[in-house]
């Protein structure tokens, strides 16, 4: 609503002022009419007086009623989501407030969606109105009369249940929910997928908190089921606390480390399955911390992702592993993280460190997982696309681990599949797995991808992915990751027993043609 078409509010003042102003406008006429004609004449002033307060009387009565009536639209306004009608957060406050008066066990839900600013970006924002409503009426239906929703802006929904046993039921409640969003949700001609994570949080007469750190503790929650996942419940537990500032002080020491140098980067060789040459190196980012503190990329990268840190992170590992590679002649493969590609201006940094290097684009692959690709797959397919025109290949990483279907692999159009190093395993245990690998395997080459085993550490291993027709090998059995100079070192070497090979080969004695004697 404009400004200036807002209801004027009623205040004491002015249900006072108004009627003594209606009553001197409508007192000063009677009195100039009077004076002006001379055919009226007073005779007492009673009845005058009496209609005056008969008019301030009905003045009084009307706006009293009509500041009532606004009174509580406002107050409606003030406490109840425009879009929904379900209470705001104002009103999640207020009620957790009240509920914590009494011993009752109090306990509320912060419910927010997955991906909801994809469905925004991919089918407009009058969709994604459509698609919150729904929720609303999903989550009422999943509280009942026994707990209360409501919408806390954006994605955001909360619920609240007191009473005995509260915490157990509204659990109970909000795993139904997720029951109901694992089908995707009808909106218009449209089916859409909807997740959400949820995070609970409790308050006891033993340990009572107020509103503002409850919702404070289910949000904590909400982000570990999201961490977790997505698509679960998940109880505050002090340990998050702990985790989330151990989180923030590694975040603050990878941007000092950024600042400072300690990032280095390492390569794993790829080999030939078949010859056993080493064919191509996967860049691996590493921590040189000056405490000589062991921290992990699986530690240090999700938290990267999170902080935003990934994009300078990413490019600097793009930058050295090209410069590095460049000499090689072999193919470099680099892992790209979901953060990457949902950056708009990924794709021009990397075309600028192609240029900058000098490196052979033909000779880069790009290793991206599927739940990179899921989470916002219309920009993740067009980012591809500019990144193909470049020259570039694009490697589904860690196959076996997700949901990918023919439909997924024939949309992107990778380039090549690595099988991930669980598969490999399970595959050399039971024949069901190795029937799974040899389908996947089957199934790249009819969609024309070359295949990659990863995670291979024995011979047997090595042996079997052979025979089922993979292309290269990566695994601790040939190589683990090592510095750029001992890549130096292994090409180098394998140039100078290739020259020797072809050498020998060169100098062998032609054999002698024995003629048939007649």
């Amino acid at each position: 609503m404009p400004l200036n078409a807002m209801p004027l509010r009623r205040t004491a003042i002015v249900i006072v002022l108004v009627p003594l102003a209606v009553l001197s406008m409508v007192s000063g006429l009677i009195l100039m009419v009077a004076i002006a004609s001379d055919q009226i004449t007073v005779r007492s002033p009673l009845p005058l007086l009496i209609a005056a307060a008969l008019v301030y009387a009905a003045t009084l009565v009307f706006l009293s009623w009509n500041s009532i009536t606004n009174a509580r639209d406002l107050a409606a306004m003030g406490s109840l989501d425009p879009l929904t009608r379900l209470p705001n957060r104002r009103s999640l406050q207020e009620d957790i407030e009240y509920f914590s008066r009494g011993n009752a066990e109090v306990a509320v839900a912060l419910i927010d969606l997955d991906s909801f600013k994809q469905v925004n970006d991919h089918y407009g924002h009058a969709v994604g109105d459509q698609l919150i409503q729904a929720l609303a009426t999903m989550l009422r239906e999943a509280c009942g009369e026994e707990a209360r929703a409501y919408r806390l802006g954006g994605d955001e929904f909360a619920a609240i249940m007191t009473g005995q046993a509260a915490g157990t039921i509204l659990e109970g409640m909000s795993r139904a929910l997720l029951e109901r969003l694992a089908e995707p949700v009808s909106i218009g001609d449209r089916l859409i997928a909807m997740g959400a994570s949820i995070g609970l949080a409790r308050s006891t007469a033993q340990v009572r908190l107020g509103s503002s750190e409850m919702l404070r503790r289910a949000d904590v929650a909400m982000y570990m089921s999201k961490r977790g996942g997505k698509m679960r419940c998940t109880w505050f537990s002090e340990n998050f606390d702990r985790r989330r500032e151990r989180m923030r002080a590694i975040e603050d020491e990878i941007r000092e480390g950024i600042t400072r140098g300690e990032f280095t980067v390492a390569y794993q060789p790829l080999v030939d399955a078949e010859g056993g040459a080493i064919v191509a190196v996967e860049a691996l980012l590493r921590w040189e911390r000056p405490d000589q503190r062991l921290i992990g990329p699986n530690i240090f990268i999700p938290i990267a992702e999170d902080s935003g840190l990934v994009n300078p992170l990413g490019l600097f590992a793009m930058r050295q592993a090209m410069t590095d590679a460049k000499a090689w002649g072999i193919t470099l493969s680099v892992n790209i993280s979901a953060a990457q590609l949902r950056n708009p201006e990924f794709p021009i940094r990397l075309g600028e460190i192609i240029e900058e290097t000098g490196f052979a684009p033909d000779m880069l692959e790009l290793e991206v997982t599927e739940t990179c690709l899921v989470l916002d797959p219309v920009v993740a397919e067009r980012t591809l696309d500019v990144i193909r025109s470049f020259g570039v290949r694009i490697v589904l990483d860690d196959f076996g681990t997700g949901y990918a279907s023919i439909g997924f692999l024939r949309r992107f159009r990778f380039e090549k599949l690595k099988l991930d190093r669980s598969l490999v395993i399970l595959a050399g245990e039971d024949d069901g797995s190795r029937a799974m690998m040899l389908s996947s395997i089957a199934m790249a080459r009819a969609l024309n991808m070359s295949v990659t085993a990863e995670g291979v550490e024995t011979s047997q291993q090595a042996e079997m992915v052979r025979q089922a027709g993979c292309d290269q090998i990566q695994g601790w059995l040939y190589f683990k990751a090592v510095p750029a100079a001992e890549v130096d070192r292994l090409i180098n070497h394998q140039r100078v027993a290739a020259a020797a090979a072809s050498a020998v080969v060169t100098h062998l004695p032609t054999p002698a043609i024995k003629n048939a004697k007649h």
